[in-house]
């Protein structure tokens, strides 16, 4: 960028922070201009961080902090210029210099944490919005395999079409869907990413796929046309992919120019990147992962239910759980169903059974009446109301859920129950049904581990793990979700 752009840059920063007028001072350090506002809710956030040159917008230490980059020395000194040299402070701007640097020679071991965080921020991120989708579509598959395993409904009639289509569509364009979502996430044109992923997703390609049809080839290297429905780490690189193409085409791109050719780099080169070599490649290595997983759990058995179904809500506890989901999701994208997951909803069954144990025991009506809440939600699958509301104020009553999903989760690996959806707990029951076979040995698994679960977790949670006379523990704030870090 030219000068006379980061004046230009310069004013429209001032002014959507609150004008000069709500600015206190400004300081830089290596990349950001770290502004002390008199008011922070006056800024138009949104505004800025859609400017060409500005790369993000953080709140952090007191400061509203614009991030630049490189070019962040000449940002400021562009806005002193307008706002005036009594707004700076050389010697706190050395400072933060400083302090940046610091920062930046952090151990290998912090930067490689910070890292893994994001990693994992951006994959859950852009999975969170479609999980509960992903469950319902499978609850509804799950039902109807039953209906026509039942011979409720026959799987030639207009009625089973409409339905399944219902519940297929959120898988089969799940390409769409999570680049919309990835790109939410990362900052980048949801539109355009989900183009993407409608080319990957198209029929003839999908077609192709099927009769095992190479793209194209160079002497001995072919490059095969890959199925990707149901697939999601495709898609979340390429998302990734053309949020920085299309910051470097912005940047070049003349502004009249933008609107039709932007889009049309950024779709042609990333459509091709994937569909040649990171989409494949990175299908390869999903599957591999979820085989991996299946093979050593399958093999482990009782052992991996266990440990899993003893120590998962623990993880939970402190938010390590989210490395866990992007594993659930592979497995449920690419085989069609999750050893894994139907361990880990042994510990949503235990859960809410401890819970509910104390919705019956209690008399004191406001717990009671949280309590009971909070167990209807842990066997609707979601947990959180039941471990922050209750069950960790009251530390046995969260033990004794421990102890019923570990008997649970012991039994599950024993019987080598699968999964072929993602909602979980009792609401997830249809998940358990095989689409191809409908109910067979795994269901049967489930009502078993579930039973297990039930009667072990509610049992030790009424006799030992709570009374009235027990006095609530500190209450534990629910770790931060990496998918909605800043």
């Amino acid at each position: 960028m030219a000068n006379k752009d980061y004046t230009e840059l310069a004013k429209s920063i001032v002014s959507n922070v609150g004008g000069k007028q709500n600015i206190k001072s400004l300081i830089h350090c290596i990349t950001r201009l770290r502004f002390y506002l008199k008011d922070e809710s006056l800024a138009k956030t949104d505004n800025i961080k859609n400017q060409d040159g500005v790369i993000d917008v953080l709140k952090a230490q007191g400061q509203y902090q614009v991030v630049i980059g490189h070019a962040v020395t000449d940002v400021y000194d562009a806005v002193i210029a307008l706002v005036g040299h009594e707004y700076s402070d050389s010697d706190a701007t050395d400072a933060a210099i400083a302090e940046t640097k610091a920062e930046s020679e952090r151990s290998a071991g912090q930067k490689f944490k910070n890292g893994f965080d994001a990693f994992i921020g951006i994959i859950t991120g852009s999975m969170s919005p479609v999980v509960g989708i992903l469950a319902a579509s499978g609850i509804l598959k799950g039902l109807l395999a039953m209906f026509t395993g039942f011979h409720w409904l026959s799987a030639t009639g207009n009625t089973f079409l409409l339905l399944n289509a219902m519940g297929d569509s959120a898988f089969y364009f799940l390409p769409i869907i999570i680049g919309y979502t990835a790109a939410k996430r990362l900052g980048g044109d949801p539109i355009v990413t989900a183009v993407i992923g409608g080319a990957i997703a198209y029929p003839t390609i999908l077609a192709a796929a099927g009769k095992g049809l190479n793209i194209m080839g160079l002497g001995a290297l072919h490059f095969p046309f890959v199925s990707y429905t149901y697939s999601i780490f495709p898609m979340i690189l390429a998302a990734w992919m053309a949020m920085k193409l299309t910051k470097w085409v912005k940047s070049w791109l003349p502004g009249y120019l933008q609107t039709i050719f932007t889009p049309l780099i950024v779709i042609l080169v990333v459509s091709t990147v994937t569909l040649l070599v990171t989409g494949p490649v990175i299908t390869w290595l999903a599957d591999g992962l979820a085989s991996g997983i299946a093979w050593s759990l399958q093999t482990s058995g009782w052992v991996s239910g266990l440990l899993l179904g003893g120590f998962y809500q623990i993880l939970v506890i402190f938010g390590l759980h989210w490395g866990v989901v992007p594993l659930v999701a592979n497995d449920i994208a690419t085989t069609g169903h999750s050893y894994l997951n139907a361990i880990l909803c042994q510990t949503m069954v235990s859960q809410g059974a401890a819970v509910l144990a104390v919705a019956i025991k209690s008399r004191k009506t406001n717990l009671k009446e949280l309590s009971w809440g909070a167990a209807i939600s842990a066997f609707c699958g979601v947990t959180e109301p039941a471990i922050y509301g209750v069950n960790l104020r009251y530390r046995r009553v969260f033990i004794s859920g421990l102890i019923g999903s570990a008997v649970g989760g012991f039994i599950t690996g024993l019987l080598h129950v699968n999964m072929w959806g993602f909602a979980g707990s009792l609401i997830g029951f249809p998940s358990f049904i095989n689409p191809k076979v409908g109910i067979d040995a795994s269901f049967w698994g489930f009502v078993i581990a579930s039973a297990a679960s039930l009667i072990v977790g509610f049992t030790v949670a009424y006799i030992w793990g709570y009374s009235d006379k027990m006095q609530k523990e500190q209450e534990i704030k629910r770790a931060k979700n990496p998918a909605k870090a800043v």
